[in-house]
C-alpha cells in the first residue's frame, strides 16, 4: 500500500499481534469481567471489553477498505472480497470481531489460487466454526449448521443434487471440529491421543467425532479423523455441481449479470480441467465475447460503488489517507457494512438487490458527501 496507508495498517492491533495471542487476550479480559461481583465495577469492566472488541472490529473494516481502495492488485482485492462474501461470517457472533479479519487476510492471499484451498481455509477457520456453531457439533449431539451451508452455499449449491442424508453425513464428518478454548490439549485415552490436532484456534477433538462409516454423494468416505474432513472437502471441491455453482457466482460478480448457459458450461469445464484454479478460470472468462460485452454495464453494489468513487480521490504517488472509519459508516448506511451480513448467504450479487428507490436516494445523498470530502483526502 502507499506509505501512509501501510503505516496505518501496520500500527493496528490486529496487524501487530498474532491472531491466537490476540484472541486469548480478549478471552482473558472477558473471563475477568465474569469474576467481578455484580455492580458498577463489573459494568465498567464489561463496557471496557465491549469497547475494545468494537475497536478491533473497526480496525478490521479499515484494513479491508484500505486494501480495496489503494492496493495496486485490484483483481486480487476484488476476488478477496468475493470469497469473504462467499464464505460469509457475521462479525457480532461470538468473538468473530477478533478472528474474522484473519479469515479475510487468508482468503485475500489465496484469492487467485485453488478453490479447494479457499474451501479448506474457510471451513476450518475458528470464525466459521463458531459462527455456524460447529463447536456444538458432536457424535452425541449433531448440529447440521456448518454441514448444510457447506453443501448449499459454499460448494454444490442449493440445486447441486445433494440430499438431506448428505447434509447429515457432512455434519457427522465435521463432528469434533471446533474452537480450542484453551492452550492446553485435552486429556485423551492413548488410542485417541494421536488423532488430536490443532490449527491455530481450531481443534479436532477425536472423542467428539462420529467414527461410524459414512457415505457422501453416493460414495463411501474411507479416511478417519481430521483426514475424513479433508477427504470430504476434496470430493466437494472437485464435484461438477461445485464447478457450476462457483462459476455462476464468480461470473455474476465480475460481469454484473448471470452468464448464459453456454458460457456457464465453458466456465465449469475450465474449473474442472484446471483443478479449480481461479487464475486459469479467469483466463477463460476474460477471453469470452460475453465478458467483454459486459464491461462498463454492471450496476455496482455499494462496496464497489463507494470504493471506485474513493479511488478517484486518492490518485498519485503518495495519496493521503482518508477517514476509513467514515467510509465503513457510509457502507453501513448503504446496507453493506464490512463483516456485517447477519445470514451465511453473504450479500446479494445481483443488481436487483441494490436498485430500490431508498438505496438510490441514499447513494445520491452520499455522493455529495464523498465529492465534498475529496479535497481533504
Amino acid at each position: 500500500l502507499p506509505p501512509a496507508w501501510q503505516a496505518s495498517v501496520d500500527a493496528m492491533e490486529q496487524t501487530r499481534t498474532e491472531p491466537v495471542a490476540l484472541a486469548r487476550r480478549m478471552e482473558a479480559q472477558r473471563r475477568a469481567v465474569d469474576t467481578q461481583p455484580e455492580g458498577d465495577a463489573r459494568a465498567k469492566a464489561l463496557m471496557a471489553w465491549n469497547r475494545d472488541m468494537n475497536a478491533l472490529a473497526r480496525e478490521g473494516q479499515r484494513r479491508l477498505l484500505a486494501r480495496a481502495i489503494a492496493s495496486p492488485r485490484q483483481l486480487q482485492s476484488q476476488l478477496g472480497w468475493f470469497w469473504l462474501n462467499h464464505f460469509s461470517v457475521f462479525q457480532n457472533k461470538s468473538n468473530a470481531r477478533v478472528t474474522l479479519p484473519d479469515l479475510d487476510e487468508q482468503l485475500q492471499r489465496a484469492a487467485l489460487g485453488r478453490f479447494r484451498d479457499l474451501l479448506g481455509i474457510a471451513t476450518l477457520h475458528p470464525a466459521m466454526l463458531r459462527y455456524l456453531d460447529n463447536e456444538q457439533n458432536t457424535a452425541q449431539r449433531l448440529n447440521e449448521n456448518l454441514g448444510r451451508e457447506l453443501l448449499e452455499l459454499h460448494t454444490l449449491g442449493v440445486d447441486g443434487g445433494y440430499t438431506q442424508a448428505d447434509v447429515q453425513t457432512a455434519a457427522r464428518v465435521l463432528t469434533g471440529l471446533g474452537y480450542a478454548g484453551s492452550d492446553t490439549p485435552p486429556r485423551l485415552p492413548p488410542e485417541l491421543a494421536g488423532q488430536y490436532q490443532r490449527r491455530g484456534l481450531a481443534e479436532f477433538h477425536p472423542q467428539r467425532h462420529d467414527n461410524r462409516p459414512k457415505t457422501l454423494l453416493g460414495e463411501p468416505l474411507t479416511a478417519r479423523g481430521l483426514d475424513e474432513v479433508e477427504q470430504m472437502l476434496d470430493r466437494l471441491a472437485a464435484h461438477p455441481s461445485t464447478a457450476r455453482h462457483v462459476s455462476r457466482r464468480l461470473a455474476l460478480h465480475l460481469m454484473g449479470q448471470p452468464p448464459s448457459e453456454a458460457l456457464l458450461g465453458r466456465l465449469a469445464q475450465a474449473y474442472l480441467r484446471h483443478d479449480g484454479r481461479i487464475d486459469e478460470w479467469l483466463r477463460v472468462l476474460f477471453a469470452q465475447p460475453e465478458f467483454e460485452a459486459s464491461l462498463g454495464q454492471a450496476f455496482k453494489d455499494p462496496t464497489q460503488w463507494l470504493v471506485s468513487a474513493l479511488r478517484q480521490g486518492v490518485q498519485g504517488e503518495d495519496p493521503a489517507l482518508p477517514d476509513l472509519g467514515q467510509a465503513a459508516g457510509w457502507l453501513e448506511r448503504l446496507g453493506q457494512q464490512p463483516y456485517g451480513r447477519l445470514t451465511p448467504d453473504g450479500y446479494p450479487l445481483d443488481a436487483a438487490a441494490w436498485r430500490a428507490p431508498g438505496q438510490l436516494t441514499a447513494r445520491f445523498d452520499l455522493a455529495r458527501t464523498v465529492v465534498g470530502a475529496w479535497p481533504t483526502l
